[in-house]
């Protein structure tokens, strides 16, 4: 009979406060676990299978994410023709002015996101039940088609 103070209720006391720390932060995936622990996978999804669930969630379909594309696409352009050039103005090096295209571009796309998220106020959208939802809409399409 173990006591209180042995090691193993020790070590067992603290494995299962991490264990719940890290359950508690990745309690999210759940919502996902009936989808992805199915005997049968979903069927992939095109463009018009998202373009029909915009269309028909009004709450959770709207797509201003896809906005956001917009601000990323200019934010690269500009991230990395800047930087390149200011690389090739002081370098005159091909390489050095092609990683910093590359790395310009980078950049450029996570500041066009983040401004897309401030402007568009994306931070107000629930991804995560948008998600859930499009893959419940998704699940009953196909089970009315089988």
């Amino acid at each position: 009979m173990a006591d209180s103070s042995s090691p193993q209720s020790f070590f067992k006391k603290h494995w299962d406060g991490y264990k719940d720390f890290w359950c508690e932060r990745f309690s999210f995936l759940s919502n996902y676990s009936k989808f992805v622990k199915r005997d049968k996978p979903l069927p992939p999804w095109s463009e018009s299978d998202v373009e029909a669930f915009i269309a028909f969630d009004p709450v959770h379909g709207p797509a201003t994410a896809r906005e956001a594309v917009n601000f990323g696409l200019t934010g690269s352009v500009i991230g990395a023709v800047s930087t390149a050039g200011v690389s090739w103005k002081y370098s005159r090096s091909l390489h050095g002015a092609g990683l910093s295209f590359l790395a310009g571009g980078v950049f450029g796309w996570t500041f066009g996101h983040e401004i897309a998220n401030h402007w568009l106020q994306l931070y107000r959208l629930d991804t995560l039940a948008a998600q859930t939802k499009f893959l419940e809409w998704w699940e009953d399409k196909n089970e009315r088609r089988s």
